[in-house]
């Protein structure tokens, strides 16, 4: 019977159900795992599960008997792939789950920024409303999408998903390809620059590599308009962090929403934490992907990749030994 281990279950949450994957053989669980305790927990595994603790060819090399590694993600950057393949350990990860997820999330970012429901609820709440003289109360303005110009940075199967509901209310779109051979007929590809001189909200989709690393740094903030929104949920290190903590306190950004950092957890001293106007910046820890919804089909799809590879048909393979 196999023996399986997961490293770091706390990453899909204490409200998904981790008993399916008991049915595979000896399961082990780890809420989260050390880097000193890796090579103890998975030295006598022949599956293990993890999402971003890290299993390079010198944790590999001290246990041998690992055979299948399944990322509960879709990245494998936290994987030696070269050393997998040279082992012959089969690597598998997931894509695609949790796309409704983080579409949803773009959307309610660029909602708390736009609106300002929390500035309206507590202006309620705290009785002001009450002893006001008129029905309504107008300090924050808010604009409308429609008509609005929205632009996508990386159009893949997430952008592409926003681009369809954006489109919905009534904004055109436009993309900026970081690969350079996205093509894609539905909307307008344009220039980087010229996509934050026009866009009134900048989402970013995109993986992180050598092309989008610092794509976001000071001058090219300052294209955007005065008034535009900019929105990250592809991966931290695309925009520069510092740069666009200058750019809100000088007044020339109306807002940034971040789901995702450079560093993860967020550093103590990180500037965008200490940001003079709070209101024009929302940011939250890395959780776009993670609906129930999501996790749930994730964690389906371990156990799919699981029972496939013990059958002798990888699926979602990576790195495969067949």
């Amino acid at each position: 019977m196999p023996k399986l281990c997961i490293l770091d279950a706390r990453t899909l949450g204490d409200d998904i159900d981790l008993g399916k994957l008991e049915q595979f053989g000896e399961l082990a669980v780890y809420a989260t795992t050390a880097r000193d305790e890796v090579v103890e927990r998975i030295r006598d595994r022949d599956i293990v599960i993890t999402n971003k603790v890290v299993l390079d060819s010198a944790v590999l090399q001290q246990a041998p008997q690992v055979k299948l590694i399944c990322v509960t993600a879709t990245g494998t950057n936290n994987i030696d792939l070269e050393y997998a393949r040279a082992r012959g350990i089969t690597v598998s990860n997931v894509a695609g789950y949790s796309t409704r997820s983080v579409v949803q999330h773009t959307f309610a970012m660029l909602f708390y920024l736009l609106q300002s429901p929390g500035y309206y609820d507590h202006y309620v709440k705290s009785g002001q409303y009450a002893n006001s003289k008129i029905f309504t109360h107008l300090d924050r303005s808010f604009w409308e999408l429609y008509g609005k110009t929205w632009g996508i940075i990386g159009l893949g199967t997430i952008g592409r998903e926003v681009a369809n509901l954006a489109r919905e209310f009534g904004c055109q779109v436009i993309y900026y390809s970081t690969s350079g051979a996205n093509y894609n007929p539905d909307y307008a590809r344009v220039e980087l620059e010229e996509l934050l001189q026009q866009a009134d909200v900048v989402s970013i989709h995109a993986p992180l590599n050598e092309r989008t690393q610092n794509l976001l740094h000071y001058q090219r903030l300052r294209l955007m308009k005065p008034h535009a929104i900019l929105l990250n949920l592809g991966r931290g290190g695309i925009v520069n962090e510092a740069d666009l903590a200058r750019i809100l306190d000088e007044g020339l950004l109306g807002g940034a929403g971040l789901d995702v950092l450079e560093r993860e957890p967020v550093s103590p001293d990180n500037p965008l934490l200490k940001v003079r106007e709070r209101d024009r910046l929302f940011i939250t820890p890395h959780i776009a992907w993670a609906s129930r919804e999501a996790r749930n089909t994730l964690l389906n799809e371990i156990a799919n990749n699981i029972a496939a590879y013990l059958t002798g048909v990888p699926r979602n393979t990576v790195v495969t030994t067949a």
